[in-house]
């Protein structure tokens, strides 16, 4: 199997810089400390999943100071997500990723159901299709893999809405891109959302 790179999308887990949707429910230290677990297991499981590289994109750059306390396992590649919108900054990553491998994933930290089989299932499935999805139940996705790049496929996206997936899927159908759709999965970015995260990442 071709090597396939795990792009991860990270905000510094700090204090009311991540998860700030979930602080009404869990206050501004533990809404951090659950963002930082969830990037130190996307991480491990990253890296567990032993499909290629795997890169980190991060903001603020990881010369801030948000950053410093932060251990970040050795083998992480390290970028700085950028500036402009979601899509500029997805849609660098992936030309990027491209450039250098013959496959990528795109992934955040926000998705516990995301493990180290789900991501070696979608890499071996990218093998035989252009693109591979996880959506998510409130209408994003957990993961998009691709092997190929058109700067469409990240444009007119209404991102941060319940439309995400459905109109990246009409962008690679225009596209004419062959397309896997993978299970549905939970993001966690809303306090409804905590039912889906373990117990014992909240204590």
């Amino acid at each position: 199997m071709s090597e396939t790179r795990i792009i991860i999308f990270a905000k510094a887990p700090q204090s009311g810089l991540a998860k700030t949707r979930l602080i009404p429910a869990l206050g501004a230290e533990r809404a951090a400390a659950l963002a930082r677990r969830m990037l130190d297991t996307t991480l491990e499981r990253a890296l567990g999943a032993q499909v290629g590289p795997v890169e980190l994109r991060v903001t603020p750059a990881i010369s801030d100071s948000a950053w410093r306390d932060i251990p970040i396992p050795d083998g992480v590649e390290i970028s700085a997500q950028g500036e402009g919108d979601l899509g500029a900054r997805l849609a660098r990553a992936t030309q990027s990723g491209l450039e250098r491998n013959a496959a990528v994933m795109l992934i955040g930290c926000d998705c516990p159901e995301l493990d180290s089989t789900a991501l070696r299932q979608a890499a071996q499935t990218l093998q035989g299709v252009d693109a591979v999805m996880h959506p998510t139940a409130d209408g994003g996705y957990a993961l998009l893999g691709l092997r190929r790049f058109h700067p469409r496929l990240f444009s007119d996206i209404p991102w941060s809405t319940s439309s995400v997936a459905h109109r990246t899927i009409q962008q690679v159908d225009a596209l004419q891109w062959s397309l896997h759709v993978a299970a549905l999965f939970n993001d966690i970015d809303e306090p409804a959302d905590l039912r889906h995260v373990p117990v014992e990442w909240l204590s």
